[in-house]
């Protein structure tokens, strides 16, 4: 057998590439061959793989955080592989990974690559870019962004809340119309999330319901609320009490055209975004990623 394994050694605490010859090891004395790319700019990505044969591999592997986990898996969609995916969730936030219950230690990432369950998973599309776990538009979408990397990297998803905090004087309504399977959505909202997974953000139960490979994205819209009543929304997300707010649209949808008159940033997995009109719709079952064996649900 042989793996591919692309890792971000930006990611996280910078320390997975210590641990580099502890992988080899295991994987080579189960008779796994490992051929580790060090990730650097996209441009030398697609020049790599544009000269790589996918049956030359078993499996792939991607250590790092969704943004990699992201960037990886749109070059392997533009080359149509379809090999098993495993992921070590060594970056910031770990959303996408939290839906595979992948072990944080690098021995159960190990064992899960090797050993896991391959579960079928679906993948966005919008306006030609693909997302693994969540697609936003409005304003504290784009947080992830604007996070200095060395704080990201020192203090984790904490870094994420601080920066949304500075960026609440910020928040101003914008109008948005969503055209989904069964109903059109005219709102005025602060902010809105498309969801393949259940996480964004380090928000563990932001779309509870959400699968992976159900056809179908959980879309939130976050309504114009008092200010007053915008910590305590925050606080019910957190605990996965919002579905019911008032001031939240929480619906289901495999595709959807959403129209937007404002200049309004937008974001893709922690990367930058697209442009409105968005035209997002779901790909089912189109990976194929290794989750441990323990995952339930």
């Amino acid at each position: 057998m042989k793996a591919l394994l692309f890792y971000n050694p930006r990611a996280g605490l910078k320390g997975f590439h210590n641990q580099l010859d502890y992988i080899i090891n295991q994987f080579q004395q189960r008779d796994v061959f490992v051929v580790p790319y060090r990730l650097n700019t996209i441009e030398r990505l697609r020049a790599y793989l544009d000269n790589e044969d996918e049956s030359a591999y078993d499996r792939v592997i991607i250590a790092g955080g969704d943004g990699t986990i992201h960037q990886v898996v749109n070059e392997l969609m533009r080359l149509d592989w379809s090999l098993p995916i495993a992921i070590f969730p060594v970056g910031t936030a770990n959303d996408f990974a939290q839906m595979f219950d992948i072990p944080g230690t690098i021995e159960g990432m190990v064992e899960t690559a090797l050993h896991g369950e391959v579960i079928p998973c679906d993948i966005g599309l919008a306006n030609g870019k693909y997302f693994i776990n969540v697609a936003s538009f409005g304003y504290l979408v784009d947080i992830s962004q604007k996070v200095n990397e060395q704080v990201k990297n020192i203090i984790g998803v904490l870094a994420y809340y601080l920066k949304g905090i500075e960026e609440f004087p910020k928040l101003k309504p914008f109008d948005v119309t969503v055209f989904a399977d069964d109903a059109v959505y005219q709102e005025n909202i602060y902010f809105a999330l498309v969801m393949n997974g259940k996480s964004a953000g380090g928000f563990r139960k932001i779309a509870p319901s959400s699968k992976v490979n159900d056809g179908l994205f959980d879309v939130l819209l976050f309504k114009r609320c008092p200010v007053l009543e915008f910590m305590p929304l925050l606080i019910k997300v957190w605990n996965g009490e919002h579905p019911e707010s008032q001031y939240i649209e929480y619906f289901t949808s495999s595709k959807l055209r959403i129209m937007c008159d404002d200049s309004i940033c937008s974001d893709l997995d922690g990367e930058a975004g697209i442009e409105f009109p968005m035209d997002i719709s779901v790909i089912p079952d189109r990976l194929k990623i290794i989750a441990s064996n323990n995952k339930v649900g």
